[in-house]
C-alpha cells in the first residue's frame, strides 16, 4: 500500500484518530468522476492531531482490529475556533452604548 492524505473527523481515542480519505474515479458507463470516501483509523503517538487537520497517512503492521495506518505528519493545522472570553464581551458592549444626549 502507498501512503495516503486525509481529514482528521474523530480524536476522542487515545493515540488514535479517524481519517476521512477521499479519491476519485471515473464511470466508464456515465462517464462522470466519482467521488469515494473511506475512513480509517490510525495510531496518533503523541496526541497531537485534531478535528478538520489534514494528515498523511502510511501503513503499518496491524497495530489493533480496525488500525493498520499511522500518521506520518501533519500537513495543515486546523483553524480552532476560540469563542471570546466574558471580558471582551462586556467591554464591547459597553463601548457600542451611545453616549446620553446633551439636547435640551
Amino acid at each position: 500500500m502507498k501512503s495516503v492524505v486525509g481529514v482528521v473527523v474523530s480524536n476522542k481515542m487515545q493515540k488514535s484518530v479517524v481519517v476521512a480519505v477521499d479519491r476519485m474515479f471515473h464511470n466508464k458507463l456515465y462517464n462522470r468522476y466519482v467521488k469515494r470516501t473511506s475512513k480509517f483509523m490510525a495510531h496518533d503517538e503523541n496526541n497531537q492531531c485534531n478535528i478538520g487537520d489534514r494528515v498523511k497517512l502510511d501503513p503499518s503492521r496491524p497495530l489493533s482490529k480496525r488500525k493498520n495506518w499511522v500518521v506520518a505528519e501533519i500537513l495543515k493545522k486546523a483553524r480552532i475556533y476560540t469563542p471570546p472570553s466574558v471580558d471582551t464581551a462586556a467591554n464591547a458592549s459597553v463601548k457600542n452604548e451611545a453616549p446620553p444626549s446633551s439636547t435640551s
